[in-house]
């Protein structure tokens, strides 16, 4: 049934694009860019109209994920909130303060431990569980993205960050358009980051709703327990990397292999 309607559906849009030469052959039609440039073209100038459907992700949950390509990367345009690793394996999900604190192995919450906030924040995570460190050894052990998705690397952050200009302006372009106290961004490759916070590490506590956004890396720093990640600030345009502990709880994007 959705198969016919989704045909039914461009057949009366193809229609709507062409019956109008039928009728007057000096139509035209008024095609409207992101930046509010017009191109107007004649329908008799029209070779083809090609429908490209969004391609869209789906985790081990069941959660489906918008995507869009950038440049040569093709990443997800909504924040990670599965709650279990690629295998099925649950991933804890750690309320208390303390406890949080005192983690060395993976760990999810959503912020305020609030599960309302999952669907426009996602979820927080600790390194360990982008890392899926299970056992506290250190060692990978499972995976949280997708099949044939991952975490991405500094190096891949820094390409999407290289493409759109440099760590000074991506940051507004990858911005919601609303969401952020102040400094919206444009939002300009439909990457839509809202500012969902962070959890800190020392103490548990949560921290910079509609201010902050932070996204892991899957790159450590080093073996003394901290990790890359990316963040994105309300009073700038830029997109800037730090290193932190990896109790540390933030966003998590992922990226097609």
């Amino acid at each position: 049934m959705m198969l016919k309607r989704n045909i039914s559906l461009n057949v009366l849009l193809v229609l709507g694009l062409f019956l109008p030469q039928l009728f007057c052959q000096t139509f035209d039609m008024l095609i409207y860019l992101k930046d509010d440039t017009v191109i107007r073209k004649a329908i008799s100038d029209i070779d083809s109209v090609i429908f490209q459907e969004k391609v869209t992700v789906t985790d081990i949950d069941g959660n489906v994920y918008r995507t869009v390509t950038i440049g040569n990367q093709v990443w997800m345009a909504e924040n990670l909130k599965v709650t279990k690793y690629r295998d099925g394996t649950d991933i804890p999900n750690v309320t208390g303060n303390s406890t949080w604190a005192n983690l060395s192995t993976g760990a999810y919450c959503y912020y305020n431990n609030d599960n309302g906030n999952a669907d426009t924040y996602g979820a927080l995570y600790n390194w360990y569980a982008v890392n899926g460190d299970t056992d506290g050894n250190g060692t990978k052990d499972k995976e949280i993205a997708p099949e044939g998705w991952h975490v991405p690397t500094t190096a891949e952050w820094q390409e999407l960050v290289t493409y759109l200009g440099g760590s000074s302006v991506a940051g507004n372009k990858l911005k919601s358009t609303s969401g952020w106290s102040s400094g919206n961004g444009t939002d300009e490759v439909e990457f839509t980051v809202f500012p969902g916070g962070y959890r800190l590490y020392n103490t548990g506590n949560f921290s910079g709703i509609g201010n902050y956004a932070a996204f892991w890396t899957s790159t450590e720093y080093n073996t003394y327990f901290t990790a890359y990640y990316y963040m994105l600030y309300y009073n700038s345009d830029a997109i800037d990397p730090y290193s932190t502990d990896e109790r540390f709880g933030v966003s998590v994007r992922c990226v097609q292999d």
